[in-house]
């Protein structure tokens, strides 16, 4: 129940210790505003180091076939290891339930021509699975579809600079490009708003340069996401899985760590998420710390305001006033003062972050910012903090006796 004259006397105790009270709720504002200060700036950090995986899958992996550096099965160290369909083929069979998306890629390095003007290009063929595992956006036209593969049709999908280098300020749609003496439609055009590099490339079916190049099934790597519903756990031992079996499918050394690289991006949260949890965990500790000693001075401050009231408590207690009472009054000031002072700090400290936070979009560093959760427990803390620091002063001062604090100056 509300008790005006228990409020009355807070007010009235504040209002005559202005200056220690300030500097009191100061020390407990300000942890508060570093501990969320600091959550936010781990935050930011694993933003930026998240975007740095651009717009690739989160749950993307790639594999890459490279040359070994052991001899094994009879094969000498230096054996040019070369990934073709079939080895998509075995995924798709054997691990069911294990990947989400797939498609082999095949990579060439053309020279495009279109009326006068003409550039060199990187030319990534795949297939339509790929634009699940890749996130471009398509600004004009279509992405390749299945029948675009399955009828190595002749089309090309161009990065937004490739338009801007060929076609200027000309529509590209339904032109046709001339490449290394081959003729491709123009069906759609993408860009990459975290990758000007990927936004020079141009996609193709990978079926098409295949038969183009040689008429061979050789791809340079394969790109696939995993099932989004493995933990890390799981998807590190998918990966793993993978590259243990065509290590034994395409006689490599099980010992040999450089025939075929396996691109995790798992491995990079994983990496991330320890760093992160660890520079959580050194803010939490240093922000506790600070907000230890505010509690401390909260403590100290209380003790001597008591002191003074000793005569005025004792008063209290021969007119009546019970243990409780005097023990509720103590709290309740201590309470107060150090949930306005952290709520203070915690507001100044949200605002920064809501005017500044979304301005911040560095490679590794974007828009630091607090989980609503962090406000609830801060304010959960906040009020235990007052609690633990106006114990021992109001355990005090409820076990004066009358006539001591009477007798006292």
């Amino acid at each position: 129940m509300f008790d005006r004259d228990i409020w009355q006397e807070i007010f009235f105790s504040i209002r005559n210790n202005k200056l220690r009270t300030f500097l009191t709720g100061f020390s407990v504002g300000w942890g508060i505003f570093i501990l969320v200060m600091l959550l936010a700036s781990v935050n930011g950090m694993k933003n930026g180091f998240t975007n740095q995986f651009g717009n690739d899958a989160a749950n993307s992996i790639s594999l890459f076939a490279r040359s070994t550096t052991e001899p094994y099965a009879g094969f000498e160290a230096g054996r040019k290891i070369q990934f073709k369909n079939s080895e998509v083929d075995y995924i798709r069979g054997n691990f069911q339930g294990f990947y989400e998306y797939i498609s082999q890629t095949v990579n060439r390095s053309i020279s495009a021509r279109y009326k006068q003007e003409t550039g060199s290009y990187n030319v990534i063929g795949v297939n339509a699975e790929f634009q699940k595992i890749e996130v471009t956006d398509i600004e004009e036209g279509r992405q390749l579809n299945e029948l675009d593969v399955k009828n190595k049709s002749k089309v090309m999908v161009l990065g937004r600079l490739v338009v801007k280098d060929l076609f200027k300020e000309e529509n590209p749609i339904g032109k046709f490009l001339e490449v290394n003496g081959s003729t491709f439609k123009v069906i759609g055009v993408f860009s990459d708003d975290d990758d000007d590099r990927a936004e020079r490339s141009i996609y193709a079916p990978y079926t098409t340069l295949q038969r183009l190049y040689g008429n061979t099934s050789n791809i340079n790597s394969i790109r696939m996401t995993y099932n989004p519903n493995f933990s890390l756990a799981q998807a590190l031992d998918f990966s793993d899985k993978v590259e243990y079996v065509f290590k034994r499918k395409l006689k490599i050394s099980p010992e040999d760590q450089s025939a075929i690289r396996v691109r995790n991006n798992a491995d990079g949260f994983s990496d991330l998420n320890e760093f992160t949890g660890l520079l959580n965990t050194m803010s939490i500790g240093v922000g506790i710390l600070i907000l230890i000693a505010g509690i401390v001075g909260i403590g100290n401050i209380l003790v001597f305001i008591i002191k003074e009231r000793t005569k005025e408590i004792g008063i209290r207690k021969a007119l009546g006033a019970r243990p409780s009472q005097i023990l509720k009054l103590v709290l309740l000031e201590s309470v107060f003062i150090t949930s306005i002072s952290g709520f203070i700090g915690m507001l100044i400290a949200m605002g920064i972050l809501g005017i500044i936070g979304p301005l911040i979009n560095a490679p590794a560093f974007s828009n630091p910012s607090v989980d609503i959760s962090i406000v609830i427990t801060a304010t959960l803390v906040l009020i235990i903090s007052g609690l633990v620091a106006g114990w021992v002063p109001a355990r005090r001062a409820a076990k004066v006796r009358p006539i001591v604090a009477l007798s006292s100056d």
